[in-house]
């Protein structure tokens, strides 16, 4: 019997918060093409996916920024002998 483990999967790469907007934008100008005037629900379904997208790359820079924060604070902290 063969049994799949899911832990020997490699992890998929990350995108950056400015890769993540870049596709935000394809898929809205997906969703406003002219094709796809004639299915609302795709237009849809793109215009919340790129929302979605655009919000999880905000999330994604926040976290970053507070990551480079706390690096440089642990630093500092090492440097004044307080760590």
């Amino acid at each position: 019997m063969v049994t799949h483990d899911s832990t020997s999967t490699s992890p998929a790469p990350q995108r950056r918060p400015d890769e993540m907007r870049g596709l935000a934008h394809r898929l809205r100008a997906r969703a406003q093409s002219v094709l796809l005037r004639h299915q609302p629900e795709q237009h849809r379904d793109l215009t919340t996916a790129a929302n979605l997208i655009e919000q999880l790359a905000d999330l994604a820079a926040e976290v970053l920024s507070s990551a480079a924060v706390i690096d440089r604070l642990a630093r500092l902290l090492e440097l004044a002998g307080g760590a």
